[in-house]
């Protein structure tokens, strides 16, 4: 989440007099993450989130991702849906950019998570995963190998600016992941970017999943190797073993791991810290004056990739 884009109280009002949501009481812009424009709105029949969509995503997305939350939210998972307006929209614009009004949900984000944490965030991800089966739509990764690509050769040399041989070791590992990336394994739609901010905790029982605006059709053990570098890594780059086993353990418990996966997570957990080192670093290099927005650390991911290059064995990760 950030602010890109200002909203103004009277252009707010105008736009929630189309919803059967009361009136505007206040906005607080949310200025954590870094890809859309998020006030928390105070409305008079409770709280909601309101997203502005920026350069990232694609408007023709926003119908996949608008059902997919939806869906979701049907089946019982408890996930950030949007609100439709009095005619059925749930996608208008608002300042020049696609706007949604989404529920907001209670809980709050647990930044340090433990292995209570992950434990409970593998068996959720399970349920999503299975919740998925009966989603008729689909929408490519863009950011996936070819995507990789396309992002490390925006940043060119300017990635040394970031640290000195970044440059040639992005081009490195994507050679390698050009070469050994799994063809066919098991997948459905997935969140790709489960991050602890995105996800709301009551205790030590999740009470809310969002942030779902680069979900699309992908593996899914690339996604519980998005959300092992995510949650099984603390601040210094130490990895968490048993956050990870716990992650794992509970994920497996709804959801057995195929062997083919099993034999590609090394590969897949490589990818999962190459993405967001590029989108990380591209976001460094090609900051926006004047927003409300926090830039994270590429080499954060560096680090993580290194790990993995250097330490994997199956059983450091709960299989």
């Amino acid at each position: 989440m950030a602010v890109y884009t200002e909203v103004s109280d009277s252009a707010l009002a105008a736009f929630l007099a189309d919803y059967d949501v009361g009136d505007l009481l206040a906005k607080t812009p949310i200025v954590e993450g870094v890809e859309n424009t998020n006030y928390k709105i105070n409305a008079g029949s409770g709280p909601y989130i309101l997203t502005l969509f920026e350069k990232r995503v694609r408007e023709e997305d926003l119908p996949f991702f608008m059902a997919m939350t939806s869906h979701l939210a049907g089946k019982g998972l408890k996930v950030a849906a949007p609100v439709a307006d009095r005619n059925g929209a749930v996608v208008k614009f608002l300042a020049g950019r696609p706007a949604a009004l989404i529920r907001f949900l209670p809980g709050e984000a647990v930044m340090t998570p433990a292995p209570a944490h992950a434990r409970a965030l593998g068996a959720t991800l399970a349920d999503l995963h299975a919740h998925v089966a009966d989603f008729a739509l689909t929408r490519d990764n863009p950011l996936s190998l070819s995507g990789w690509r396309r992002l490390a050769e925006a940043c060119g040399r300017g990635a040394d600016r970031c640290a000195p041989g970044l440059a040639a070791f992005i081009e490195e590992e994507l050679d390698y992941l050009t070469a050994c990336w799994p063809a066919a394994l098991p997948g459905g739609v997935v969140h790709t970017d489960l991050f602890p901010d995105n996800v709301l905790f009551d205790g030590d029982e999740i009470a809310g999943v969002i942030d779902f605006y680069f979900s699309c059709t992908d593996f899914f053990a690339y996604d519980a190797a998005v959300c092992i570098n995510a949650w099984c890594f603390d601040g210094d780059g130490v990895f968490l073993k048993e956050n990870a086993s716990a992650l794992m353990k509970a994920y497996s418990e709804k959801r057995i791991f195929t062997a083919a996966e099993r034999e590609a997570f090394s590969t897949l957990l490589r990818g999962a810290a190459l993405r967001f080192l590029l989108t990380r670093a591209y976001d460094w290099l090609n900051q926006v004056e004047g927003a409300m927005v926090t830039v994270k650390d590429p080499l954060e991911y560096k680090a993580i990739l290194e790990f993995h290059r250097s330490h994997y064995a199956p059983a450091l990760y709960g299989f």
